[in-house]
């Protein structure tokens, strides 16, 4: 099946908002007889007469009266398609953005990034969805507008990015546990028991490395995949747990929190996007939220 001409559907609503080839010729800048052919192939592919001389002038058809608001609708829609992109009206605009994220982002930055957003686009609402890898997969189908994370080995090269803030790993435990009394030195973090925190299960990590190189070693008793729970045990036991200061403070509030007592490398959290969302100016709107709510834009953000 061959394409239709779709220049056609724009004389057609000329045709129809005139009701006059002449004057449609005039309007589209056409002569009377270019318009008469056009009017002709029009006929042809939609097999209806579409506009019927009655006495000196011409009278749309039932079928061309059905088209009318259609074929205006879809010429609008067209034309605003291929027109650059005005001011952005955020308080018109109604739009869903899904974030993926790991726990601990939506309890420490969540209600400050809704609070902004809904001052300036009420008709916006944030849909956050867990993080349970690093796979840039819904990125790349559209099932996500933004991420935020480490970038890694998997990170899609395509995908856009841009640094946050800078994080650290701290030790916390309860209030009262023993290593809250004092300073923590790497034999007293080391000699606790600790709660291993990873998504596919394994026990040592950078953590462990920089406690071997001066000659230490620490027992994870449990492994769980995530800040949250890590922080959950160690608030009802003995355990240590170890996570990221800025990415988990709130869900530290009522515990004891230390650097760690040995060298450990810093990490950048990042927001993540697809290039085809670039240019968008609600994403990027968005972006500068994400920005100033947890971001570099933050004064006390290194």
């Amino acid at each position: 099946m061959s394409m239709p001409d779709l220049n056609l559907l724009i004389t057609l609503d000329v045709l129809l908002a005139e009701g006059s080839v002449a004057r449609a010729a005039r309007r589209l800048q056409l002569s009377p007889s270019a318009m008469s052919r056009a009017l002709a192939r029009l006929r042809d592919a939609t097999g209806d007469p579409l506009l019927v001389r009655a006495g000196r002038g011409l009278v749309p058809t039932p079928r061309a009266i059905a088209l009318r608001q259609q074929v205006s609708e879809l010429v609008h829609d067209s034309v605003a398609v291929l027109r650059p992109v005005g001011t952005l009206d955020l308080t018109q605009l109604a739009r869903t953005f899904s974030i993926r994220t790991r726990e601990g982002f939506v309890e420490n930055f969540g209600a400050e990034l809704i609070k902004r957003v809904r001052a300036e686009a009420p008709g916006v609402r944030l849909r956050f969805v867990p993080k349970p890898d690093k796979e840039s997969t819904g990125l790349r189908d559209g099932s996500v507008d933004l991420e935020t994370g480490v970038i890694g080995k998997s990170t899609g090269p395509e995908i856009r990015t841009q640094a946050l803030f800078r994080d650290r790993f701290v030790a916390v435990v309860r209030a009262g546990h023993a290593l809250a009394g004092g300073a923590i030195t790497p034999a007293s973090y080391a000699g606790g028991e600790h709660i291993g925190v990873s998504r596919q299960g394994g026990d040592k990590g950078p953590l462990d490395d920089g406690l071997l190189a001066l000659g230490l070693e620490r027992a994870v008793v449990v492994t769980v995949a995530g800040f949250a729970p890590a922080l959950a045990l160690a608030r009802a036991s003995e355990l240590i747990a170890t996570v990221p200061e800025r990415h988990t403070g709130l869900l530290r509030d009522g515990m004891h929190s230390a650097a760690l007592p040995f060298a450990t490398p810093e990490f950048t959290v990042s927001m993540l996007w697809h290039p085809r969302l670039d240019a968008d100016p609600a994403h990027r709107w968005l972006r500068g939220h994400m920005r100033a709510v947890c971001g570099a834009d933050r004064p006390d953000n290194p």
